[in-house]
Parts: structure tokens; sequence; C-alpha cells
């Protein structure tokens, strides 16, 4: 592995390892952990920094190691224009959420194992997004719901709190099953386990009977976990979480990993009329709705969470729309959005922290008691709302040049650009003012600014988003372009400007604009329209989860309930009777029985009186008077098979199945004197039918299981291997000896785990039957 190789690795795990050392950290250094805990994420950034120059000049970085050569298992990265961004977003961002962490749960009891839960989050999302190894992909993936889970339940103590985590993990952990399932049948079209080598299969790909399979599994991944709709319920329920979690999982990580997911099968699996009508119709309609639903809150945590819904959609809608200019908008809003939100949501935890609400209709007048959270909110919301020159203004710009056209098709999916663009814009500006514009408010807390650990991140976070819009050209050589590149599959160059430009384009913002500031202006009035709206809609995808979790409780007692009902006669004949039907049912089905046996003409004397014995032994089983009669019968049939195993030449077989027989009736005999059951059996006739045809069947089953088997042809592959390596690799000349102990010696040790297991537990059943008599 060369040098540069092993700082990638160590890159990837450095978030891991803070996780380790966090709550120690914590401990010593109280809430300034966050200072050195924050260096973390900053080396990496520079690290994945370093790759600027190689991928802006088009180059792809791939690394790692075969993990299962065998399979073509590897552990692997990818970093190009795509993923390079997501690595940048991830780690920088990352490292003003551990600073602003710092100061939101100074003096929490539990800050620590905070720390440790946000960079084990930040590792599996870095993870996630560089991962070349579908593999790789799959278990980072899983593990963000993981980690997600924790960190919005959190605060456990609140039952808000849990049901917003089992919510997200239901929802976000159920659609990587469906991503599973997408990418083995990625794999099996492709015979590819990375993306690195995928990304040249998109013709067999788009062409293949299962490519709607594999979309259709690849989307319940990808929209469970971004948030579309009908799953986007889940993601506003996740602002249970403290705020330093809302601003990261909202600005650069989990939400968009499903937008990832779609931009980095688009080269593979976009341009088909599935892709682009998909897409862009559930993008769109999410982009509505989260629009809607954000106008109606009062809380500014849920008002930015729906945007993030709306903007979501938007992005989805954007990938899916089959255009240069949808990638490059869908590109800079990307970067955009994961830095004005971030800022938007670390000035609403600040305003909370400071002023002890977040309700918007109870703030007001905070701007001289909290002048740098007003300025940074201002900045970001500009961007937001799209105004020249922040970034968020090139990006609608790009939106709007994209979607625009006289079809049908264009005309709808603008309208619901712009009706949602405007909204967004309306609840950008009412975070962004109405807290600290009119006359003061009185509020549960004193209001006054923040420390720095507050609101050092908005302030990066808004005058980034300035900076990169006044030096776009800048930005779009090292950072958009080669993400639109990645995303498209071919290169691409943005060259969108800040400059307005008189077209559609330009006439579409105004028109943003205009309705933006209506809908500001009569907040009020658009809120119980919203209100009056999903009133009447009524039921809606959270009470839909809420009833299918009920109805999934009720269905697992009622078949527990039946399966379950404590009668170990039932359990008993049930399981026969599986045996018995997996044993006879594919011979019937696919005509394979065996044929039927031939007795030998010459039968020894002595190996005809070990069968006759072993028939008396049956008899003398059937006509038992009593259980324990029976019982001793049935181990003649035993001791016929270990005569059997002597007279064929395998004594060593013979003397283990002589001692199992005789250890087997001597347990059942005192087991028999132990428990309290009648001497014979006196049911009738009618209960002893069914159970003696489901013995029948079993022994029938095995009978011609056995025929079968003996009947195939007999391969010695294993027979040569041990005989081969049972001396000189084991060093033991008994063969059966050395496979128990040395070959099968896990195995081995397995079953005598559970004789010893089951030995304890009749041991304790005994002993509890003893303390009831007492």
């Amino acid at each position: 592995m060369t040098g540069t190789m092993g700082f990638t690795l160590l890159a990837f795990c450095l978030p891991f390892i803070g996780a380790l050392v966090a709550p120690f950290l914590t401990r010593l250094l109280g809430h300034n952990a966050a200072w050195p805990l924050a260096l973390i994420p900053f080396a990496v950034f520079l690290h994945f920094l370093g790759f600027n120059a190689d991928v802006a000049d088009g180059r792809i970085v791939t690394g790692g190691y075969m993990w299962v050569p065998s399979y073509n298992v590897s552990f692997s990265w990818l970093i190009d224009g795509l993923s390079l961004t997501f690595l940048l977003l991830i780690s920088g961002i990352g490292t003003l959420i551990v600073l602003y962490a710092g100061g939101y749960l100074k003096g929490h009891k539990h800050q620590g194992r905070f720390f440790s839960f946000i960079l084990m989050f930040m590792g599996s999302m870095l993870g996630l997004v560089a991962s070349d190894s579908f593999l790789m992909l799959f278990v980072f993936w899983e593990l963000t719901s993981i980690t997600s889970f924790l960190l919005i339940g959190f605060d456990h103590a609140r039952e808000a709190s849990r049901r917003a985590a089992l919510q997200a993990l239901i929802v976000t952990g159920g659609g990587g099953l469906f991503l599973l399932a997408g990418l083995l049948l990625l794999w099996d079209v492709t015979d590819v386990t990375q993306f690195s080598l995928l990304m040249s299969f998109g013709p067999e790909v788009r062409a293949s009977p299962f490519y709607l399979a594999i979309l259709f599994l690849m989307l319940g991944g990808a929209f469970t976990k971004s948030a579309q709709f009908p799953f986007h319920f889940w993601l506003p329920n996740a602002m249970e979480a403290p705020t330093p979690v809302s601003a990261y999982l909202h600005s650069a990580t989990m939400v968009k990993a499903g937008v990832y997911l779609l931009m980095r099968l688009n080269p593979v699996m976009g341009a088909t009329p599935a892709w682009e009508t998909i897409l862009p119709a559930f993008g769109g309609l999410t982009l509505l709705v989260g629009s809607v639903l954000a106008i109606r809150q009062t809380d500014l945590k849920l008002m930015l969470a729906y945007t993030t819904v709306a903007s979501l959609g938007l992005l989805v809608m954007l990938t899916g729309f089959g255009s240069e200019h949808a990638i490059a908008a869908a590109a800079l809003y990307l970067v955009a959005h994961s830095l004005f939100k971030g800022a938007l949501f670390m000035v609403a935890g600040l305003i909370d922290h400071e002023t002890g609400t977040r309700d918007v209709t109870k703030l007001g007048g905070l701007r001289r008691a909290m002048p740098i959270t007003f300025l940074a909110a201002l900045v970001a919301a500009l961007s937001m709302g799209g105004l020249p020159p922040f970034f968020g203004f090139l990006a609608k710009e790009e939106i709007y040049a994209a979607l625009a056209g006289g079809n049908a098709r264009a005309i709808a999916f603008t309208s619901a650009a712009v009706i949602g663009n405007a909204l967004m814009f309306a609840v950008a500006f009412a975070v962004a003012l109405k807290p600290f514009l009119g006359n003061a408010v009185a509020t549960p807390k004193q209001a006054h600014e923040g420390p720095a650990l507050l609101w050092i991140g908005p302030v990066l976070l808004a005058v980034t988003g300035l900076a990169i819009g006044i030096f776009s050209g800048l930005a779009h050589a090292l950072m958009t372009s080669p993400l639109a590149s990645a995303i498209s599959g071919t290169a691409q160059t943005v060259t969108i400007s800040a400059v307005p430009h008189a077209g559609i384009a330009l006439y579409l913002s105004l028109l943003t604009v205009a309705i933006g500031v209506a809908v500001f202006l009569k907040l009020n009035a658009a809120r119980g329209a919203a209100d009056r709206l999903i009133e009447d809609i009524g039921w809606g995808p959270d009470r839909g989860f809420d009833q299918a979790m009920r109805g999934l409780v009720r269905f697992s007692t009622r078949v527990a309930r039946f399966t379950q009902p404590g009668l170990m006669e039932i359990y008993m004949t049930a399981t026969f009777v599986v045996v018995a039907l997996a044993l006879l049912v594919p011979p019937a089905v696919y005509g394979e029985w065996p044929r039927a046996p031939v007795w030998p003409a010459d039968m020894p004397f002595h190996e005809l009186a070990v069968m006759v014995l072993a028939a008396l032994g049956i008899a003398a089983v059937l006509m038992a008077r009593n259980r324990l009669t029976a019982i001793v019968a049935l181990g003649i049939q035993g001791f016929c098979v270990a005569m059997l195993f002597l007279l064929f030449g395998a004594p060593d077989l013979a003397f283990t199945q002589f001692m199992i027989e005789t250890l087997s009736v001597v347990i059942l005999a005192l087991a028999m004197t132990r428990l309290k059951l009648t001497p014979r059996d006196h049911r009738p006739l009618r209960e002893k039918i069914p159970d003696a045809v489901i013995a029948i069947a079993c022994g029938l089953g095995f009978a011609l299981f056995l025929l079968r088997v003996t009947q195939a042809r007999f391969d010695t592959a294993l027979t040569d291997f041990f005989n081969l390596y049972s001396k000189t690799i084991a060093h033991g000349a008994n063969v059966v000896n050395v496979i128990i102990v040395d070959f099968r010696g896990t195995d081995t040790l397995g079953e005598i785990a559970v004789v010893m297991v089951t030995g304890l537990a009749i041991l304790s059943l005994i002993r509890v039957r003893k303390g009831r008599r007492a």
C-alpha cells in the first residue's frame, strides 16, 4: 500500500478513532473538548482537499485492497468530482458542527457520548460517499441509519425522541434492504462489484430485462434515505434530535445520501423514459409537499426541516430531468443548499439556546441582543432566497435555465420549481427576519449573543456562500464542473456567474422573488391556508406509519399466539410435519424418487440376524405397555445399527454408536422417573392416528432420502482430501478422529456446547420442579 493510500485509509478511520477517545477527552476538558475533537474532521478535510487538483483535471482517484478476492469483494474507495464534493462538505461542515456542539451542549452530562455518536456518524457518511465497493456502500449506508438512530434518540428520556429515532431507523433501514437487493441484481447483470468498473456498463444495464427491477429497488433505497414523498415524514420528526444533529443531518449528511446514490447511478441508469419520468415526478411532488408544509410551521427547526424535504425533492427532480443544464443546476444547488441550510439550522439552535424558545410567533427584536446571529441569518437567507451575488442565485438561475421550455412537461416542472422556490424564499426570510425585527418580545431566557463556539459555524457557512458566489469562476473550476461531470458521466463545464443576464431564467427568478415577498408579507394568512388544506386532507403518511406499526404489532401478536401457545405437543407436531413435508414434497414435485432396493440373495446369516433383531425391536416399541419399556426397546434399534457398523469394519464408529444409545436410554429412563407422566398413553384412537401418520411420514421420508443418497454417484473428493491430509497436516492416523477434532473442531465444540446447555436446562427444570414440590 502506497503512502497516499495509507493516509487515505487513516482519514476514513480518524472519525471512528475520535469516537473512541471523545468521552475520555470530554471528561478531562468539558465542553472545550470540542476544540481538539474538531481537529479530526479538519484534518480529514485538509487531506481530501489535496485531491482537488487531480479531480479538477478530470482524473479519478481509486485505492484500497481486496477483502474477499474469490468473490471480487474489496474495501476500496472512489474519489471523483461527486464523492470529493461530499467528502469536503461532510468533513468541513462536520468541523463546524463539532465546535457548535461544544457550545450548544455545554454542561450536558452526556456531551462526551454525543461527540462519540456524531463522529461515528461522520465516519459512516465519509465511507458511504467514497465507497467504490458495492458491499462497503451498503455497510456504510446501514451504519448511517444506526448512528442517526443514536443521534435522533439522544434525549432518550423523551418519548417523542424515541419515536422519531425508531421511525427513522425503520424507514431508512428498510430502504437499505431495497438497496442491497438492487446492488445484488446489478452485480448479477454486470458481474462487477465496484462503481469505477460499473460506469462502463451503462448500455448493458439499460438494456437488461432486470433494469426496471434494479431501478425500483434503488429508488426504494434512495427515496427512503432522502425523504421523498411518501417517505418524507421521518425527516421533520427527526428534529427531536439536538440542533447540532439537525444542522448536520440536513446540510451535508444522511438526507443527501439518497441523492448521492441517484447521482452516482445517473451515468449507468439515466437517460431512460422510466428514469426521466419517475424521478422528476416524485421529486416535483416532494418539492411542493415540503414547501407547503414548511409554510404552516411556527417552529424554526420544523420550518427549515420541511424546506429540506422540498430541496431534496428539487435535487431529485433535477437529477432525473435529463439535460446538461439540469445536472449543472443539481450540482450548484447541492453545494448552495449545504451551506445556507447548515447556517440557518445553527442560527435556529442559537436562538433557541439563548432565548429559550424557537417559536417564531413568540420572537422579535433580537437584532440588538444578537447582532452576529442576525447577520449570519440574513446572509444565509439571501442565498436561500436566490438573490445575487450569492451562490444560491447561481443555482436558481441554472434551475430555471434547465427547466424552462414550451412543452407541457417543461411547463409543469417549471411551475413546480417556481412555487416551491417562492415558498422557500418566504420561509427563509421568516427565519432570518421575524425573530430579529420589530419590537423586542419577552422570552423565557434573557436574550444575548451566544459564545463563539455557537456563532462561528453559521457565520463561516453564510460567508462561504457569498464568497463562492462572487468568485464563481474559481468555484466552478475546482468544484462544480468536476461535480457535474461525475453526475452526467461526461465532461461538463459550468459557466454561470453571479451577474444577472436578461432571459427566461431571470424573469422566472423575479417572479419567484415577487411571489415569495407576497407570501412573506401575508405569512399568517398563508399559514392558515396551509393549515386548512392539511386538515381537509386529514390522513397523512406519518399517521399511516403509526397505523402500520400498530397493525404489525397486532399481526405479530396473533401469529405468536397461534404458533407459540405454550404447548410442547404443538411445537413437536409442527416440527415433524415440516420435516415430513421437506422430505416428501420435493421428490413428488420433481419426480426424483429412488429406485426400489434390491434384497441381496446371498446376505450372510449374521447380517440377516441383525436385521431381524431390529424388526423385533420395532415391534417391541409398538407393543410396549408402558413408556419405560418403549424407551428400552427403542435402544435396540441403535444397538443394531452399531452392530452393522462393526460388521462393516468401523469399530470406532460402532463404539460411538453404542455409547450414544446407552446414554440415551439411561438419560431418558432417568428423566421419565423424574417427570409426572402416566405409564401409558391413554389418548383415544382418533388422537393417536394423526401422530402415527406424521411419524410414518417422517420415517418414510428419511428412508427414501437415504436410498436416494446411496444410489447417487459417490464423490470421493472429501475422502481423498481427508486421507491425504489427515496424517501430513493434522498428524493423526485415525481419519475419523482427525475429522472430528481437527477439521471439524469448531463444529464439535458447538455440539458439545449444545449438549452442555441442554443438560443445564434439564437440571434447571428438575430443580424448579423440586422447589415447587417443597
